[in-house]
């Protein structure tokens, strides 16, 4: 699922920087040639296959009309075709000589090579679906198109005219197809000991519960009966989609939540994937998949242990001097979370003053970014609510890209199901991660890279991503957000707290079988959590293995590279140019990034 997007450079920036970027490289004309019409050739194989995909991307026209009244075949034999499509698109970029490419050709080689094998990766189980990363469970609070559709037809699924409405209608027909597919996937998986735990069933029950209501009341129903009437169109569609919904998603809808019920009467409490026949290599996959590093469970766990101290000790110094010096860090945070003066009402008003400060917050971090960039994105962004439907299993917070053609805005998502997990000082820094100048500034800016070729817009890599993310919570504080907002740096702070927490807790849940409470535990006392918030967090994890370790561990790379290239450059350092080399070259492994760093390095001091 396309949920951020990817790579390269603009021949405007390479004129810019025209002794730091791969310009001056080229590759072997023969192969160099194969490798661009293979990404060709992928982009289009990718979208045939994936509907949703093509519509997220404003690509759902033209030679791919068809695409807009369809979605993922999600049955067995569409999973089957999908595995082996990316062996077969695997195979063919292997008959390509890498060592005959230079420069930025060779990283997009190395880019989509990693992608085709971390794919196959974890293709090899046979069961599970996809979130924020590869899941063990095809149905979940986070994962089953039971959870996803709703809100993708409602906010992705344009309507313009009475082509775009008929096509909902279809789409209305395929959600219902996808639903039973899923159902079966799930009595495929149970046949193989792969249940969620008990938790994750009973929140995925209670969403589908929402989600399974009259059709008058349905989002899939009402939703096209709004837009149909405000583009002056037939009044009969929203007759259509309800009938749609009564004879078809309801009742499949009434098949899954009867499986869902039957697998949770024997689920066990076990958070872990360690409870799973394959559970280890499983999660061994998914951090590779989700890091793009090869560090163990034992290295990670570590890692979070190490910086989680540290970060302890620099907020203990900015809690004394607000004259907060009773109890652990933890302790004192929470006495933060509980002071009704940082909090929103938790109502309706209450939340839209929320997403209205929030707004606020990405209006006037802009001005100050072209102090540490050459380029920003063109596309317009903004905050929005959660659908209240899906806030019960959503994540707190997270970001959607544009449309390619910035018909979409950019989006950044926060989960407003508590306003007590929001307080004021807690909200600066998730908007800066998610928008400006994290997730929204970096992948803005790879969208409208009118050279990049297509198919390197479409990958997404956890560790680059949400490791960019991490650090420009940090560059925020850099560039003065909180020169006048101690209680926001505290915030700041707090979060980058609880991303070490995560590789602590993913990986004590996974590999040293630790409980769902025990994990929720670990986060109140680490860092003072609201118990809604952590508990969200912690089940996110149980759904989605190995994710949440790629923030912190892709921070440290973003960090490093960032040390490594001022103490190779001196007085020469600039932080427009550094930036400019690390997301000039787009969502790539980390391991890919550090050598797109060297490079810049090398490139740098021999200009």
């Amino acid at each position: 699922m396309l949920s951020r997007r990817e790579l390269l450079a603009t021949t405007a920036v390479f004129a810019v920087l025209p002794r730091f970027a791969f310009a001056a490289e080229t590759a072997s004309a023969s192969e160099a040639g194969k490798l661009d019409a293979l990404m060709t050739a992928f982009i289009q194989e990718n979208l045939r296959q994936n509907p949703e995909g093509a519509t997220l991307l404003g690509l759902d026209a033209g030679a791919n009309a068809d695409l807009h009244g369809k979605l993922r075949d999600e049955s067995s034999a569409g999973i089957a075709a999908a595995r082996a499509l990316n062996l077969d698109q695997l195979n063919r970029l292997k008959g390509i000589d890498p060592d005959q490419l230079s420069g930025m050709e060779r990283v997009n080689y190395d880019t989509l090579l990693y992608t085709g094998e971390s794919r196959a990766a974890v293709a090899k189980f046979d069961f599970g679906g996809t979130s924020f990363g590869p899941s063990p469970y095809v149905v979940s609070q986070l994962t089953g198109a039971y959870q996803s559709v709703p809100d993708f037809l409602d906010t992705k699924h344009r309507i313009e005219n009475a082509a775009d409405a008929d096509a909902y209608l279809a789409r209305l027909d395929a959600f219902a197809m996808q639903i039973d597919e899923n159902t079966a996937r799930m009595q495929h998986d149970a046949a193989l000991g792969v249940v969620p735990p008990d938790f994750l069933l009973d929140t995925a029950l209670s969403q589908m519960t929402a989600t399974r209501t009259t059709a008058d009341k349905s989002l899939l129903v009402t939703s096209i009966a709004r837009r149909t009437k405000e583009k002056g169109l037939a009044d009969s569609y929203a007759a259509k989609a309800a009938t749609i919904y009564n004879a078809r998603i309801g009742p499949a809808l009434d098949r899954q939540i009867a499986e869902t019920r039957a697998l949770r009467a024997h689920a066990t409490h076990d958070a872990g994937l360690w409870k799973l026949k394959d559970g280890e290599a499983f999660y061994t996959a998914a951090l590779r998949f989700s890091t793009t590093t090869s560090k163990n469970a034992e290295e990670i766990h570590q890692l979070g242990l190490d910086q989680a101290a540290e970060i302890g000790a620099r907020l203990d110094a900015l809690l004394r001097a607000q004259g907060m010096t009773q109890g652990s860090v933890g302790e004192r945070i929470a006495a933060l979370y509980k002071d009704s003066k940082y909090l929103y009402p938790n109502t309706d008003a209450g939340n839209a003053e929320a997403i209205a400060y929030c707004n606020a917050r990405l209006v006037a971090v802009r001005p100050r970014l072209p102090g540490a960039f050459k380029r920003l994105p063109n596309y317009t962004f903004e905050v929005r609510r959660v659908p209240p439907q899906t806030e019960p299993g959503a994540a707190s917070a997270f970001s959607q890209a544009p449309s390619l053609d910035g018909s979409r805005p950019g989006i950044v998502y926060f989960n407003l199901h508590d306003s007590a997990e929001w307080p004021k000082w807690a909200l600066s820094t998730t908007v800066f991660h998610e928008g400006l100048p994290g997730h929204q500034l970096e992948g803005g800016l790879l969208l409208s890279n009118k050279s990049m070729p297509l198919i390197r817009k479409t990958i997404g890599f956890s560790g680059y991503v949400e490791g960019w993310a991490l650090y420009a919570e940090q560059l925020a504080d850099e560039i003065g957000m909180y020169d006048d907002d101690p209680l926001g740096r505290i915030g700041y702070l707090k979060f980058q707290l609880f991303r070490a927490n995560r590789c602590v807790v993913d990986t004590g849940i996974h590999h040293m079988k630790w409980t769902r409470e025990q994990a929720i535990r670990y986060f109140i006392d680490q860092e003072g959590d609201a118990p809604g918030f952590v508990t969200r967090e912690v089940e996110r994890y149980c759904a989605t293995p190995a994710q949440a370790c790629s923030y912190k561990i892709g921070h440290t790379v973003w960090i490093k590279a960032r040390e490594r290239t001022k103490a190779a450059l001196g007085s020469r350092f600039d932080i427009k140019n550094f930036h400019e080399a690390g997301l000039n070259c787009g969502r790539v492994p980390l391991d890919v990034l550090d050598g797109v760093i060297n490079r810049y390095i090398v490139q740098a001091k021999a200009a």
